[in-house]
């Protein structure tokens, strides 16, 4: 691929250990209303709009009730940004060498994430490296959710650079789509769920870690 000029990083799976808080909180929450909530079910959900994810549940779990199903998404919800607030969230490796070696090079990044504004703040902020991006784009900025690649557009504009001149870095289907659908190169970093054969020719690469995406720059 030509020479990257731009880097837009998703969030949660990413940046953040996050996926595994909210997993956590959901199974959690979810066996005090005995609602039969699993890894899987979570999986599924993952890179996709907390509204989107909302309105699905009560949807499987309508015979419940909605009032119960509420109370699922609210206290697993509030366990995990609990959480959230106290810092207790850890970075994924390769996180601050990457960041590191991008101011070095003077490549802008900016954040683009299906999460809510309130929460990325608060994270960035714990982590000390809100800094580090020039811009962020969250749910509250888009009509749709990924796998739509409403964000990604949004995120190239920002950037002031064309599609193709910028990189995503993603570690779920749904990034990896609506990077596709906005015409920015990928690379996947998984986290919870393993890249099929189909996303891998979606992708420039695949990596375990972020610090292979230093050397994929260099290259």
């Amino acid at each position: 691929m030509k020479k990257v000029k731009g880097i837009i990083f998703d969030m949660d799976g990413l940046l953040f250990d996050t996926e595994s808080i909210y997993c956590e909180a959901n199974l959690v929450v979810a066996d005090k209303y005995d609602i039969p909530f699993t890894k899987d079910t979570y999986a599924r959900f993952i890179g996709i709009s907390d509204e989107e994810v909302w309105a699905e549940l009560h949807k499987m779990y309508a015979d419940h009730g909605e009032e119960t199903v509420q109370k699922f998404i609210d206290e697993s919800w509030g366990m995990a940004h609990d959480r959230f607030k106290t810092g207790e969230v850890d970075l994924k490796p390769g996180v601050h060498e990457l960041l590191a070696y991008l101011e070095e090079k003077e490549i802008p990044r900016v954040l683009a994430s299906s999460n809510v504004r309130p929460v990325i703040e608060i994270l960035l902020e714990h982590a000390g490296i809100r800094d580090k991006f020039s811009d962020i784009i969250s749910a509250e900025d888009v009509k749709f959710a990924k796998p739509d690649p409403e964000i990604f557009v949004i995120a190239a504009e920002r950037l002031g650079m064309s599609s193709e001149d910028c990189l995503v870095l993603e570690d779920s289907k749904n990034g990896i789509l609506a990077a596709e659908g906005a015409g920015v190169p990928v690379v996947m970093v998984p986290d919870i769920v393993p890249p099929t054969a189909e996303l891998r020719e979606k992708t420039e690469a695949v990596f375990t870690s972020l610090h292979d995406v230093i050397e994929f720059l260099e290259d």
